[in-house]
């Protein structure tokens, strides 16, 4: 794992939390102790990315414990605030969910509490261990050579630990075989030029930043031998959901013969959702559009169509890495034995 972590845990007191929306300028942990600041920090993207936010999702159910107490009823409602602060990634929920087992299995109160924060740090140590797997799964992967692309952002400030996609690409970089990786600005919030170059150069591995709209162009060059994103979450038949401008990658690289990989742990598939079509797409304020920040460019009073995600159909996946291994298309058995 690199030097840096996105996320301290405090048992019986809160978490600290490396405030990802002033990187790569700042870098600042911010301390929650309630289940309002937890939420507030997921929704604002604060802490961001599909692991990581599980992990935060526990543990937003262990402050909720110590904040209003450990009942059933409390940490209900709990869960269902920070579930709805975003809605396409399953790790979030999924994560919530398992809490409120460990909570459920536990007897008083106070054992209640204690349980959740045992949850909350066993799901981080678990996070770690997958990422590590899904890295060696994933550095021998056909095309991962020379120079790859990757979209948004997958290292591990996504997850808490070594990362999914950048995990993979720093593996790979380890072992010679790639040289440089172009990353996507990923607008409008800029998580790749902002956070992805941040972490190539902690990595020490050659960054190049690209505009959104010349990786089209980059792909038909021939420049890249292989393009490899993150997931937030993938359907049982293998459609995936990602940061939104991944499903033109996608295409584009299979019109060029350059294969795409998703790179995700088993805690992003899910089994109860059949297909892309089925899921839930969040979409974002205004205010992320036509300009950065407090930097306005656009005039007002015109409409914004601001979707955070959008779906990858299965058909344009040539690889699922998860800390299992390798899959490879028709998906969907692969799937359905990896989540039964």
């Amino acid at each position: 794992m690199s030097g840096y972590t996105p996320i301290r845990i405090l048992p019986s007191e809160g978490i600290e939390v490396l405030d990802q929306t002033l990187l790569p300028h700042e870098e600042r942990y911010l301390r929650l102790e309630t289940v309002a600041a937890v939420a507030e920090a997921i929704r604002s993207l604060r802490v961001r990315g599909a692991p990581l936010l599980g992990v935060t999702g526990a543990c937003g159910m262990a402050i909720a414990g110590e904040e209003r107490g450990a009942g059933p009823e409390a940490l209900a409602q709990a869960a269902a605030e920070l579930r709805a602060t975003r809605p396409t990634a399953v790790d979030l929920g999924a994560m919530i969910d398992e809490a409120l087992a460990a909570a459920g299995e536990a007897g008083g109160e106070g054992e209640r509490q204690a349980a959740l924060w045992v949850f909350a740090e066993r799901a981080l140590a678990r996070q770690r261990e997958r990422d590590a797997a899904l890295a060696r799964h994933g550095r021998e992967l056909p095309g991962l050579e020379g120079a790859v692309l990757t979209h948004c952002n997958t290292g591990g400030l996504a997850t808490g630990g070594e990362g999914t996609a950048l995990a993979v690409i720093a593996e790979a970089w380890r072992a010679g075989r790639i040289e440089r990786c172009y990353a996507t600005e990923t607008r409008p919030l800029l998580q790749g030029a902002r956070l992805t170059m941040w972490e190539l150069g902690a990595l020490g591995i050659p960054g190049t930043l690209l505009p959104d709209t010349a990786a089209a162009s980059l792909i038909a060059s021939g420049q890249v031998s292989a393009v490899i994103t993150g997931a937030d979450r993938i359907a049982a038949n293998g459609d995936g959901a990602n940061k939104v401008g991944t499903y033109g990658l996608a295409a584009v690289a299979a019109r060029h013969g350059v294969p795409f990989y998703l790179a995700a742990p088993l805690s992003t598939f899910d089994a109860n959702t059949p297909s892309g079509e089925a899921i839930p797409i969040e979409f974002r304020g205004e205010d992320e559009v036509g300009g950065f920040g407090d930097d306005r460019w656009s005039p007002d009073g015109g409409g914004v169509y601001n979707p955070a995600f959008d779906v990858t159909p299965a058909e344009l996946i040539a690889g699922i890495v998860c800390e299992s291994g390798v899959l490879r298309p028709p998906y969907g058995p692969a799937i359905a034995a990896l989540t039964r």
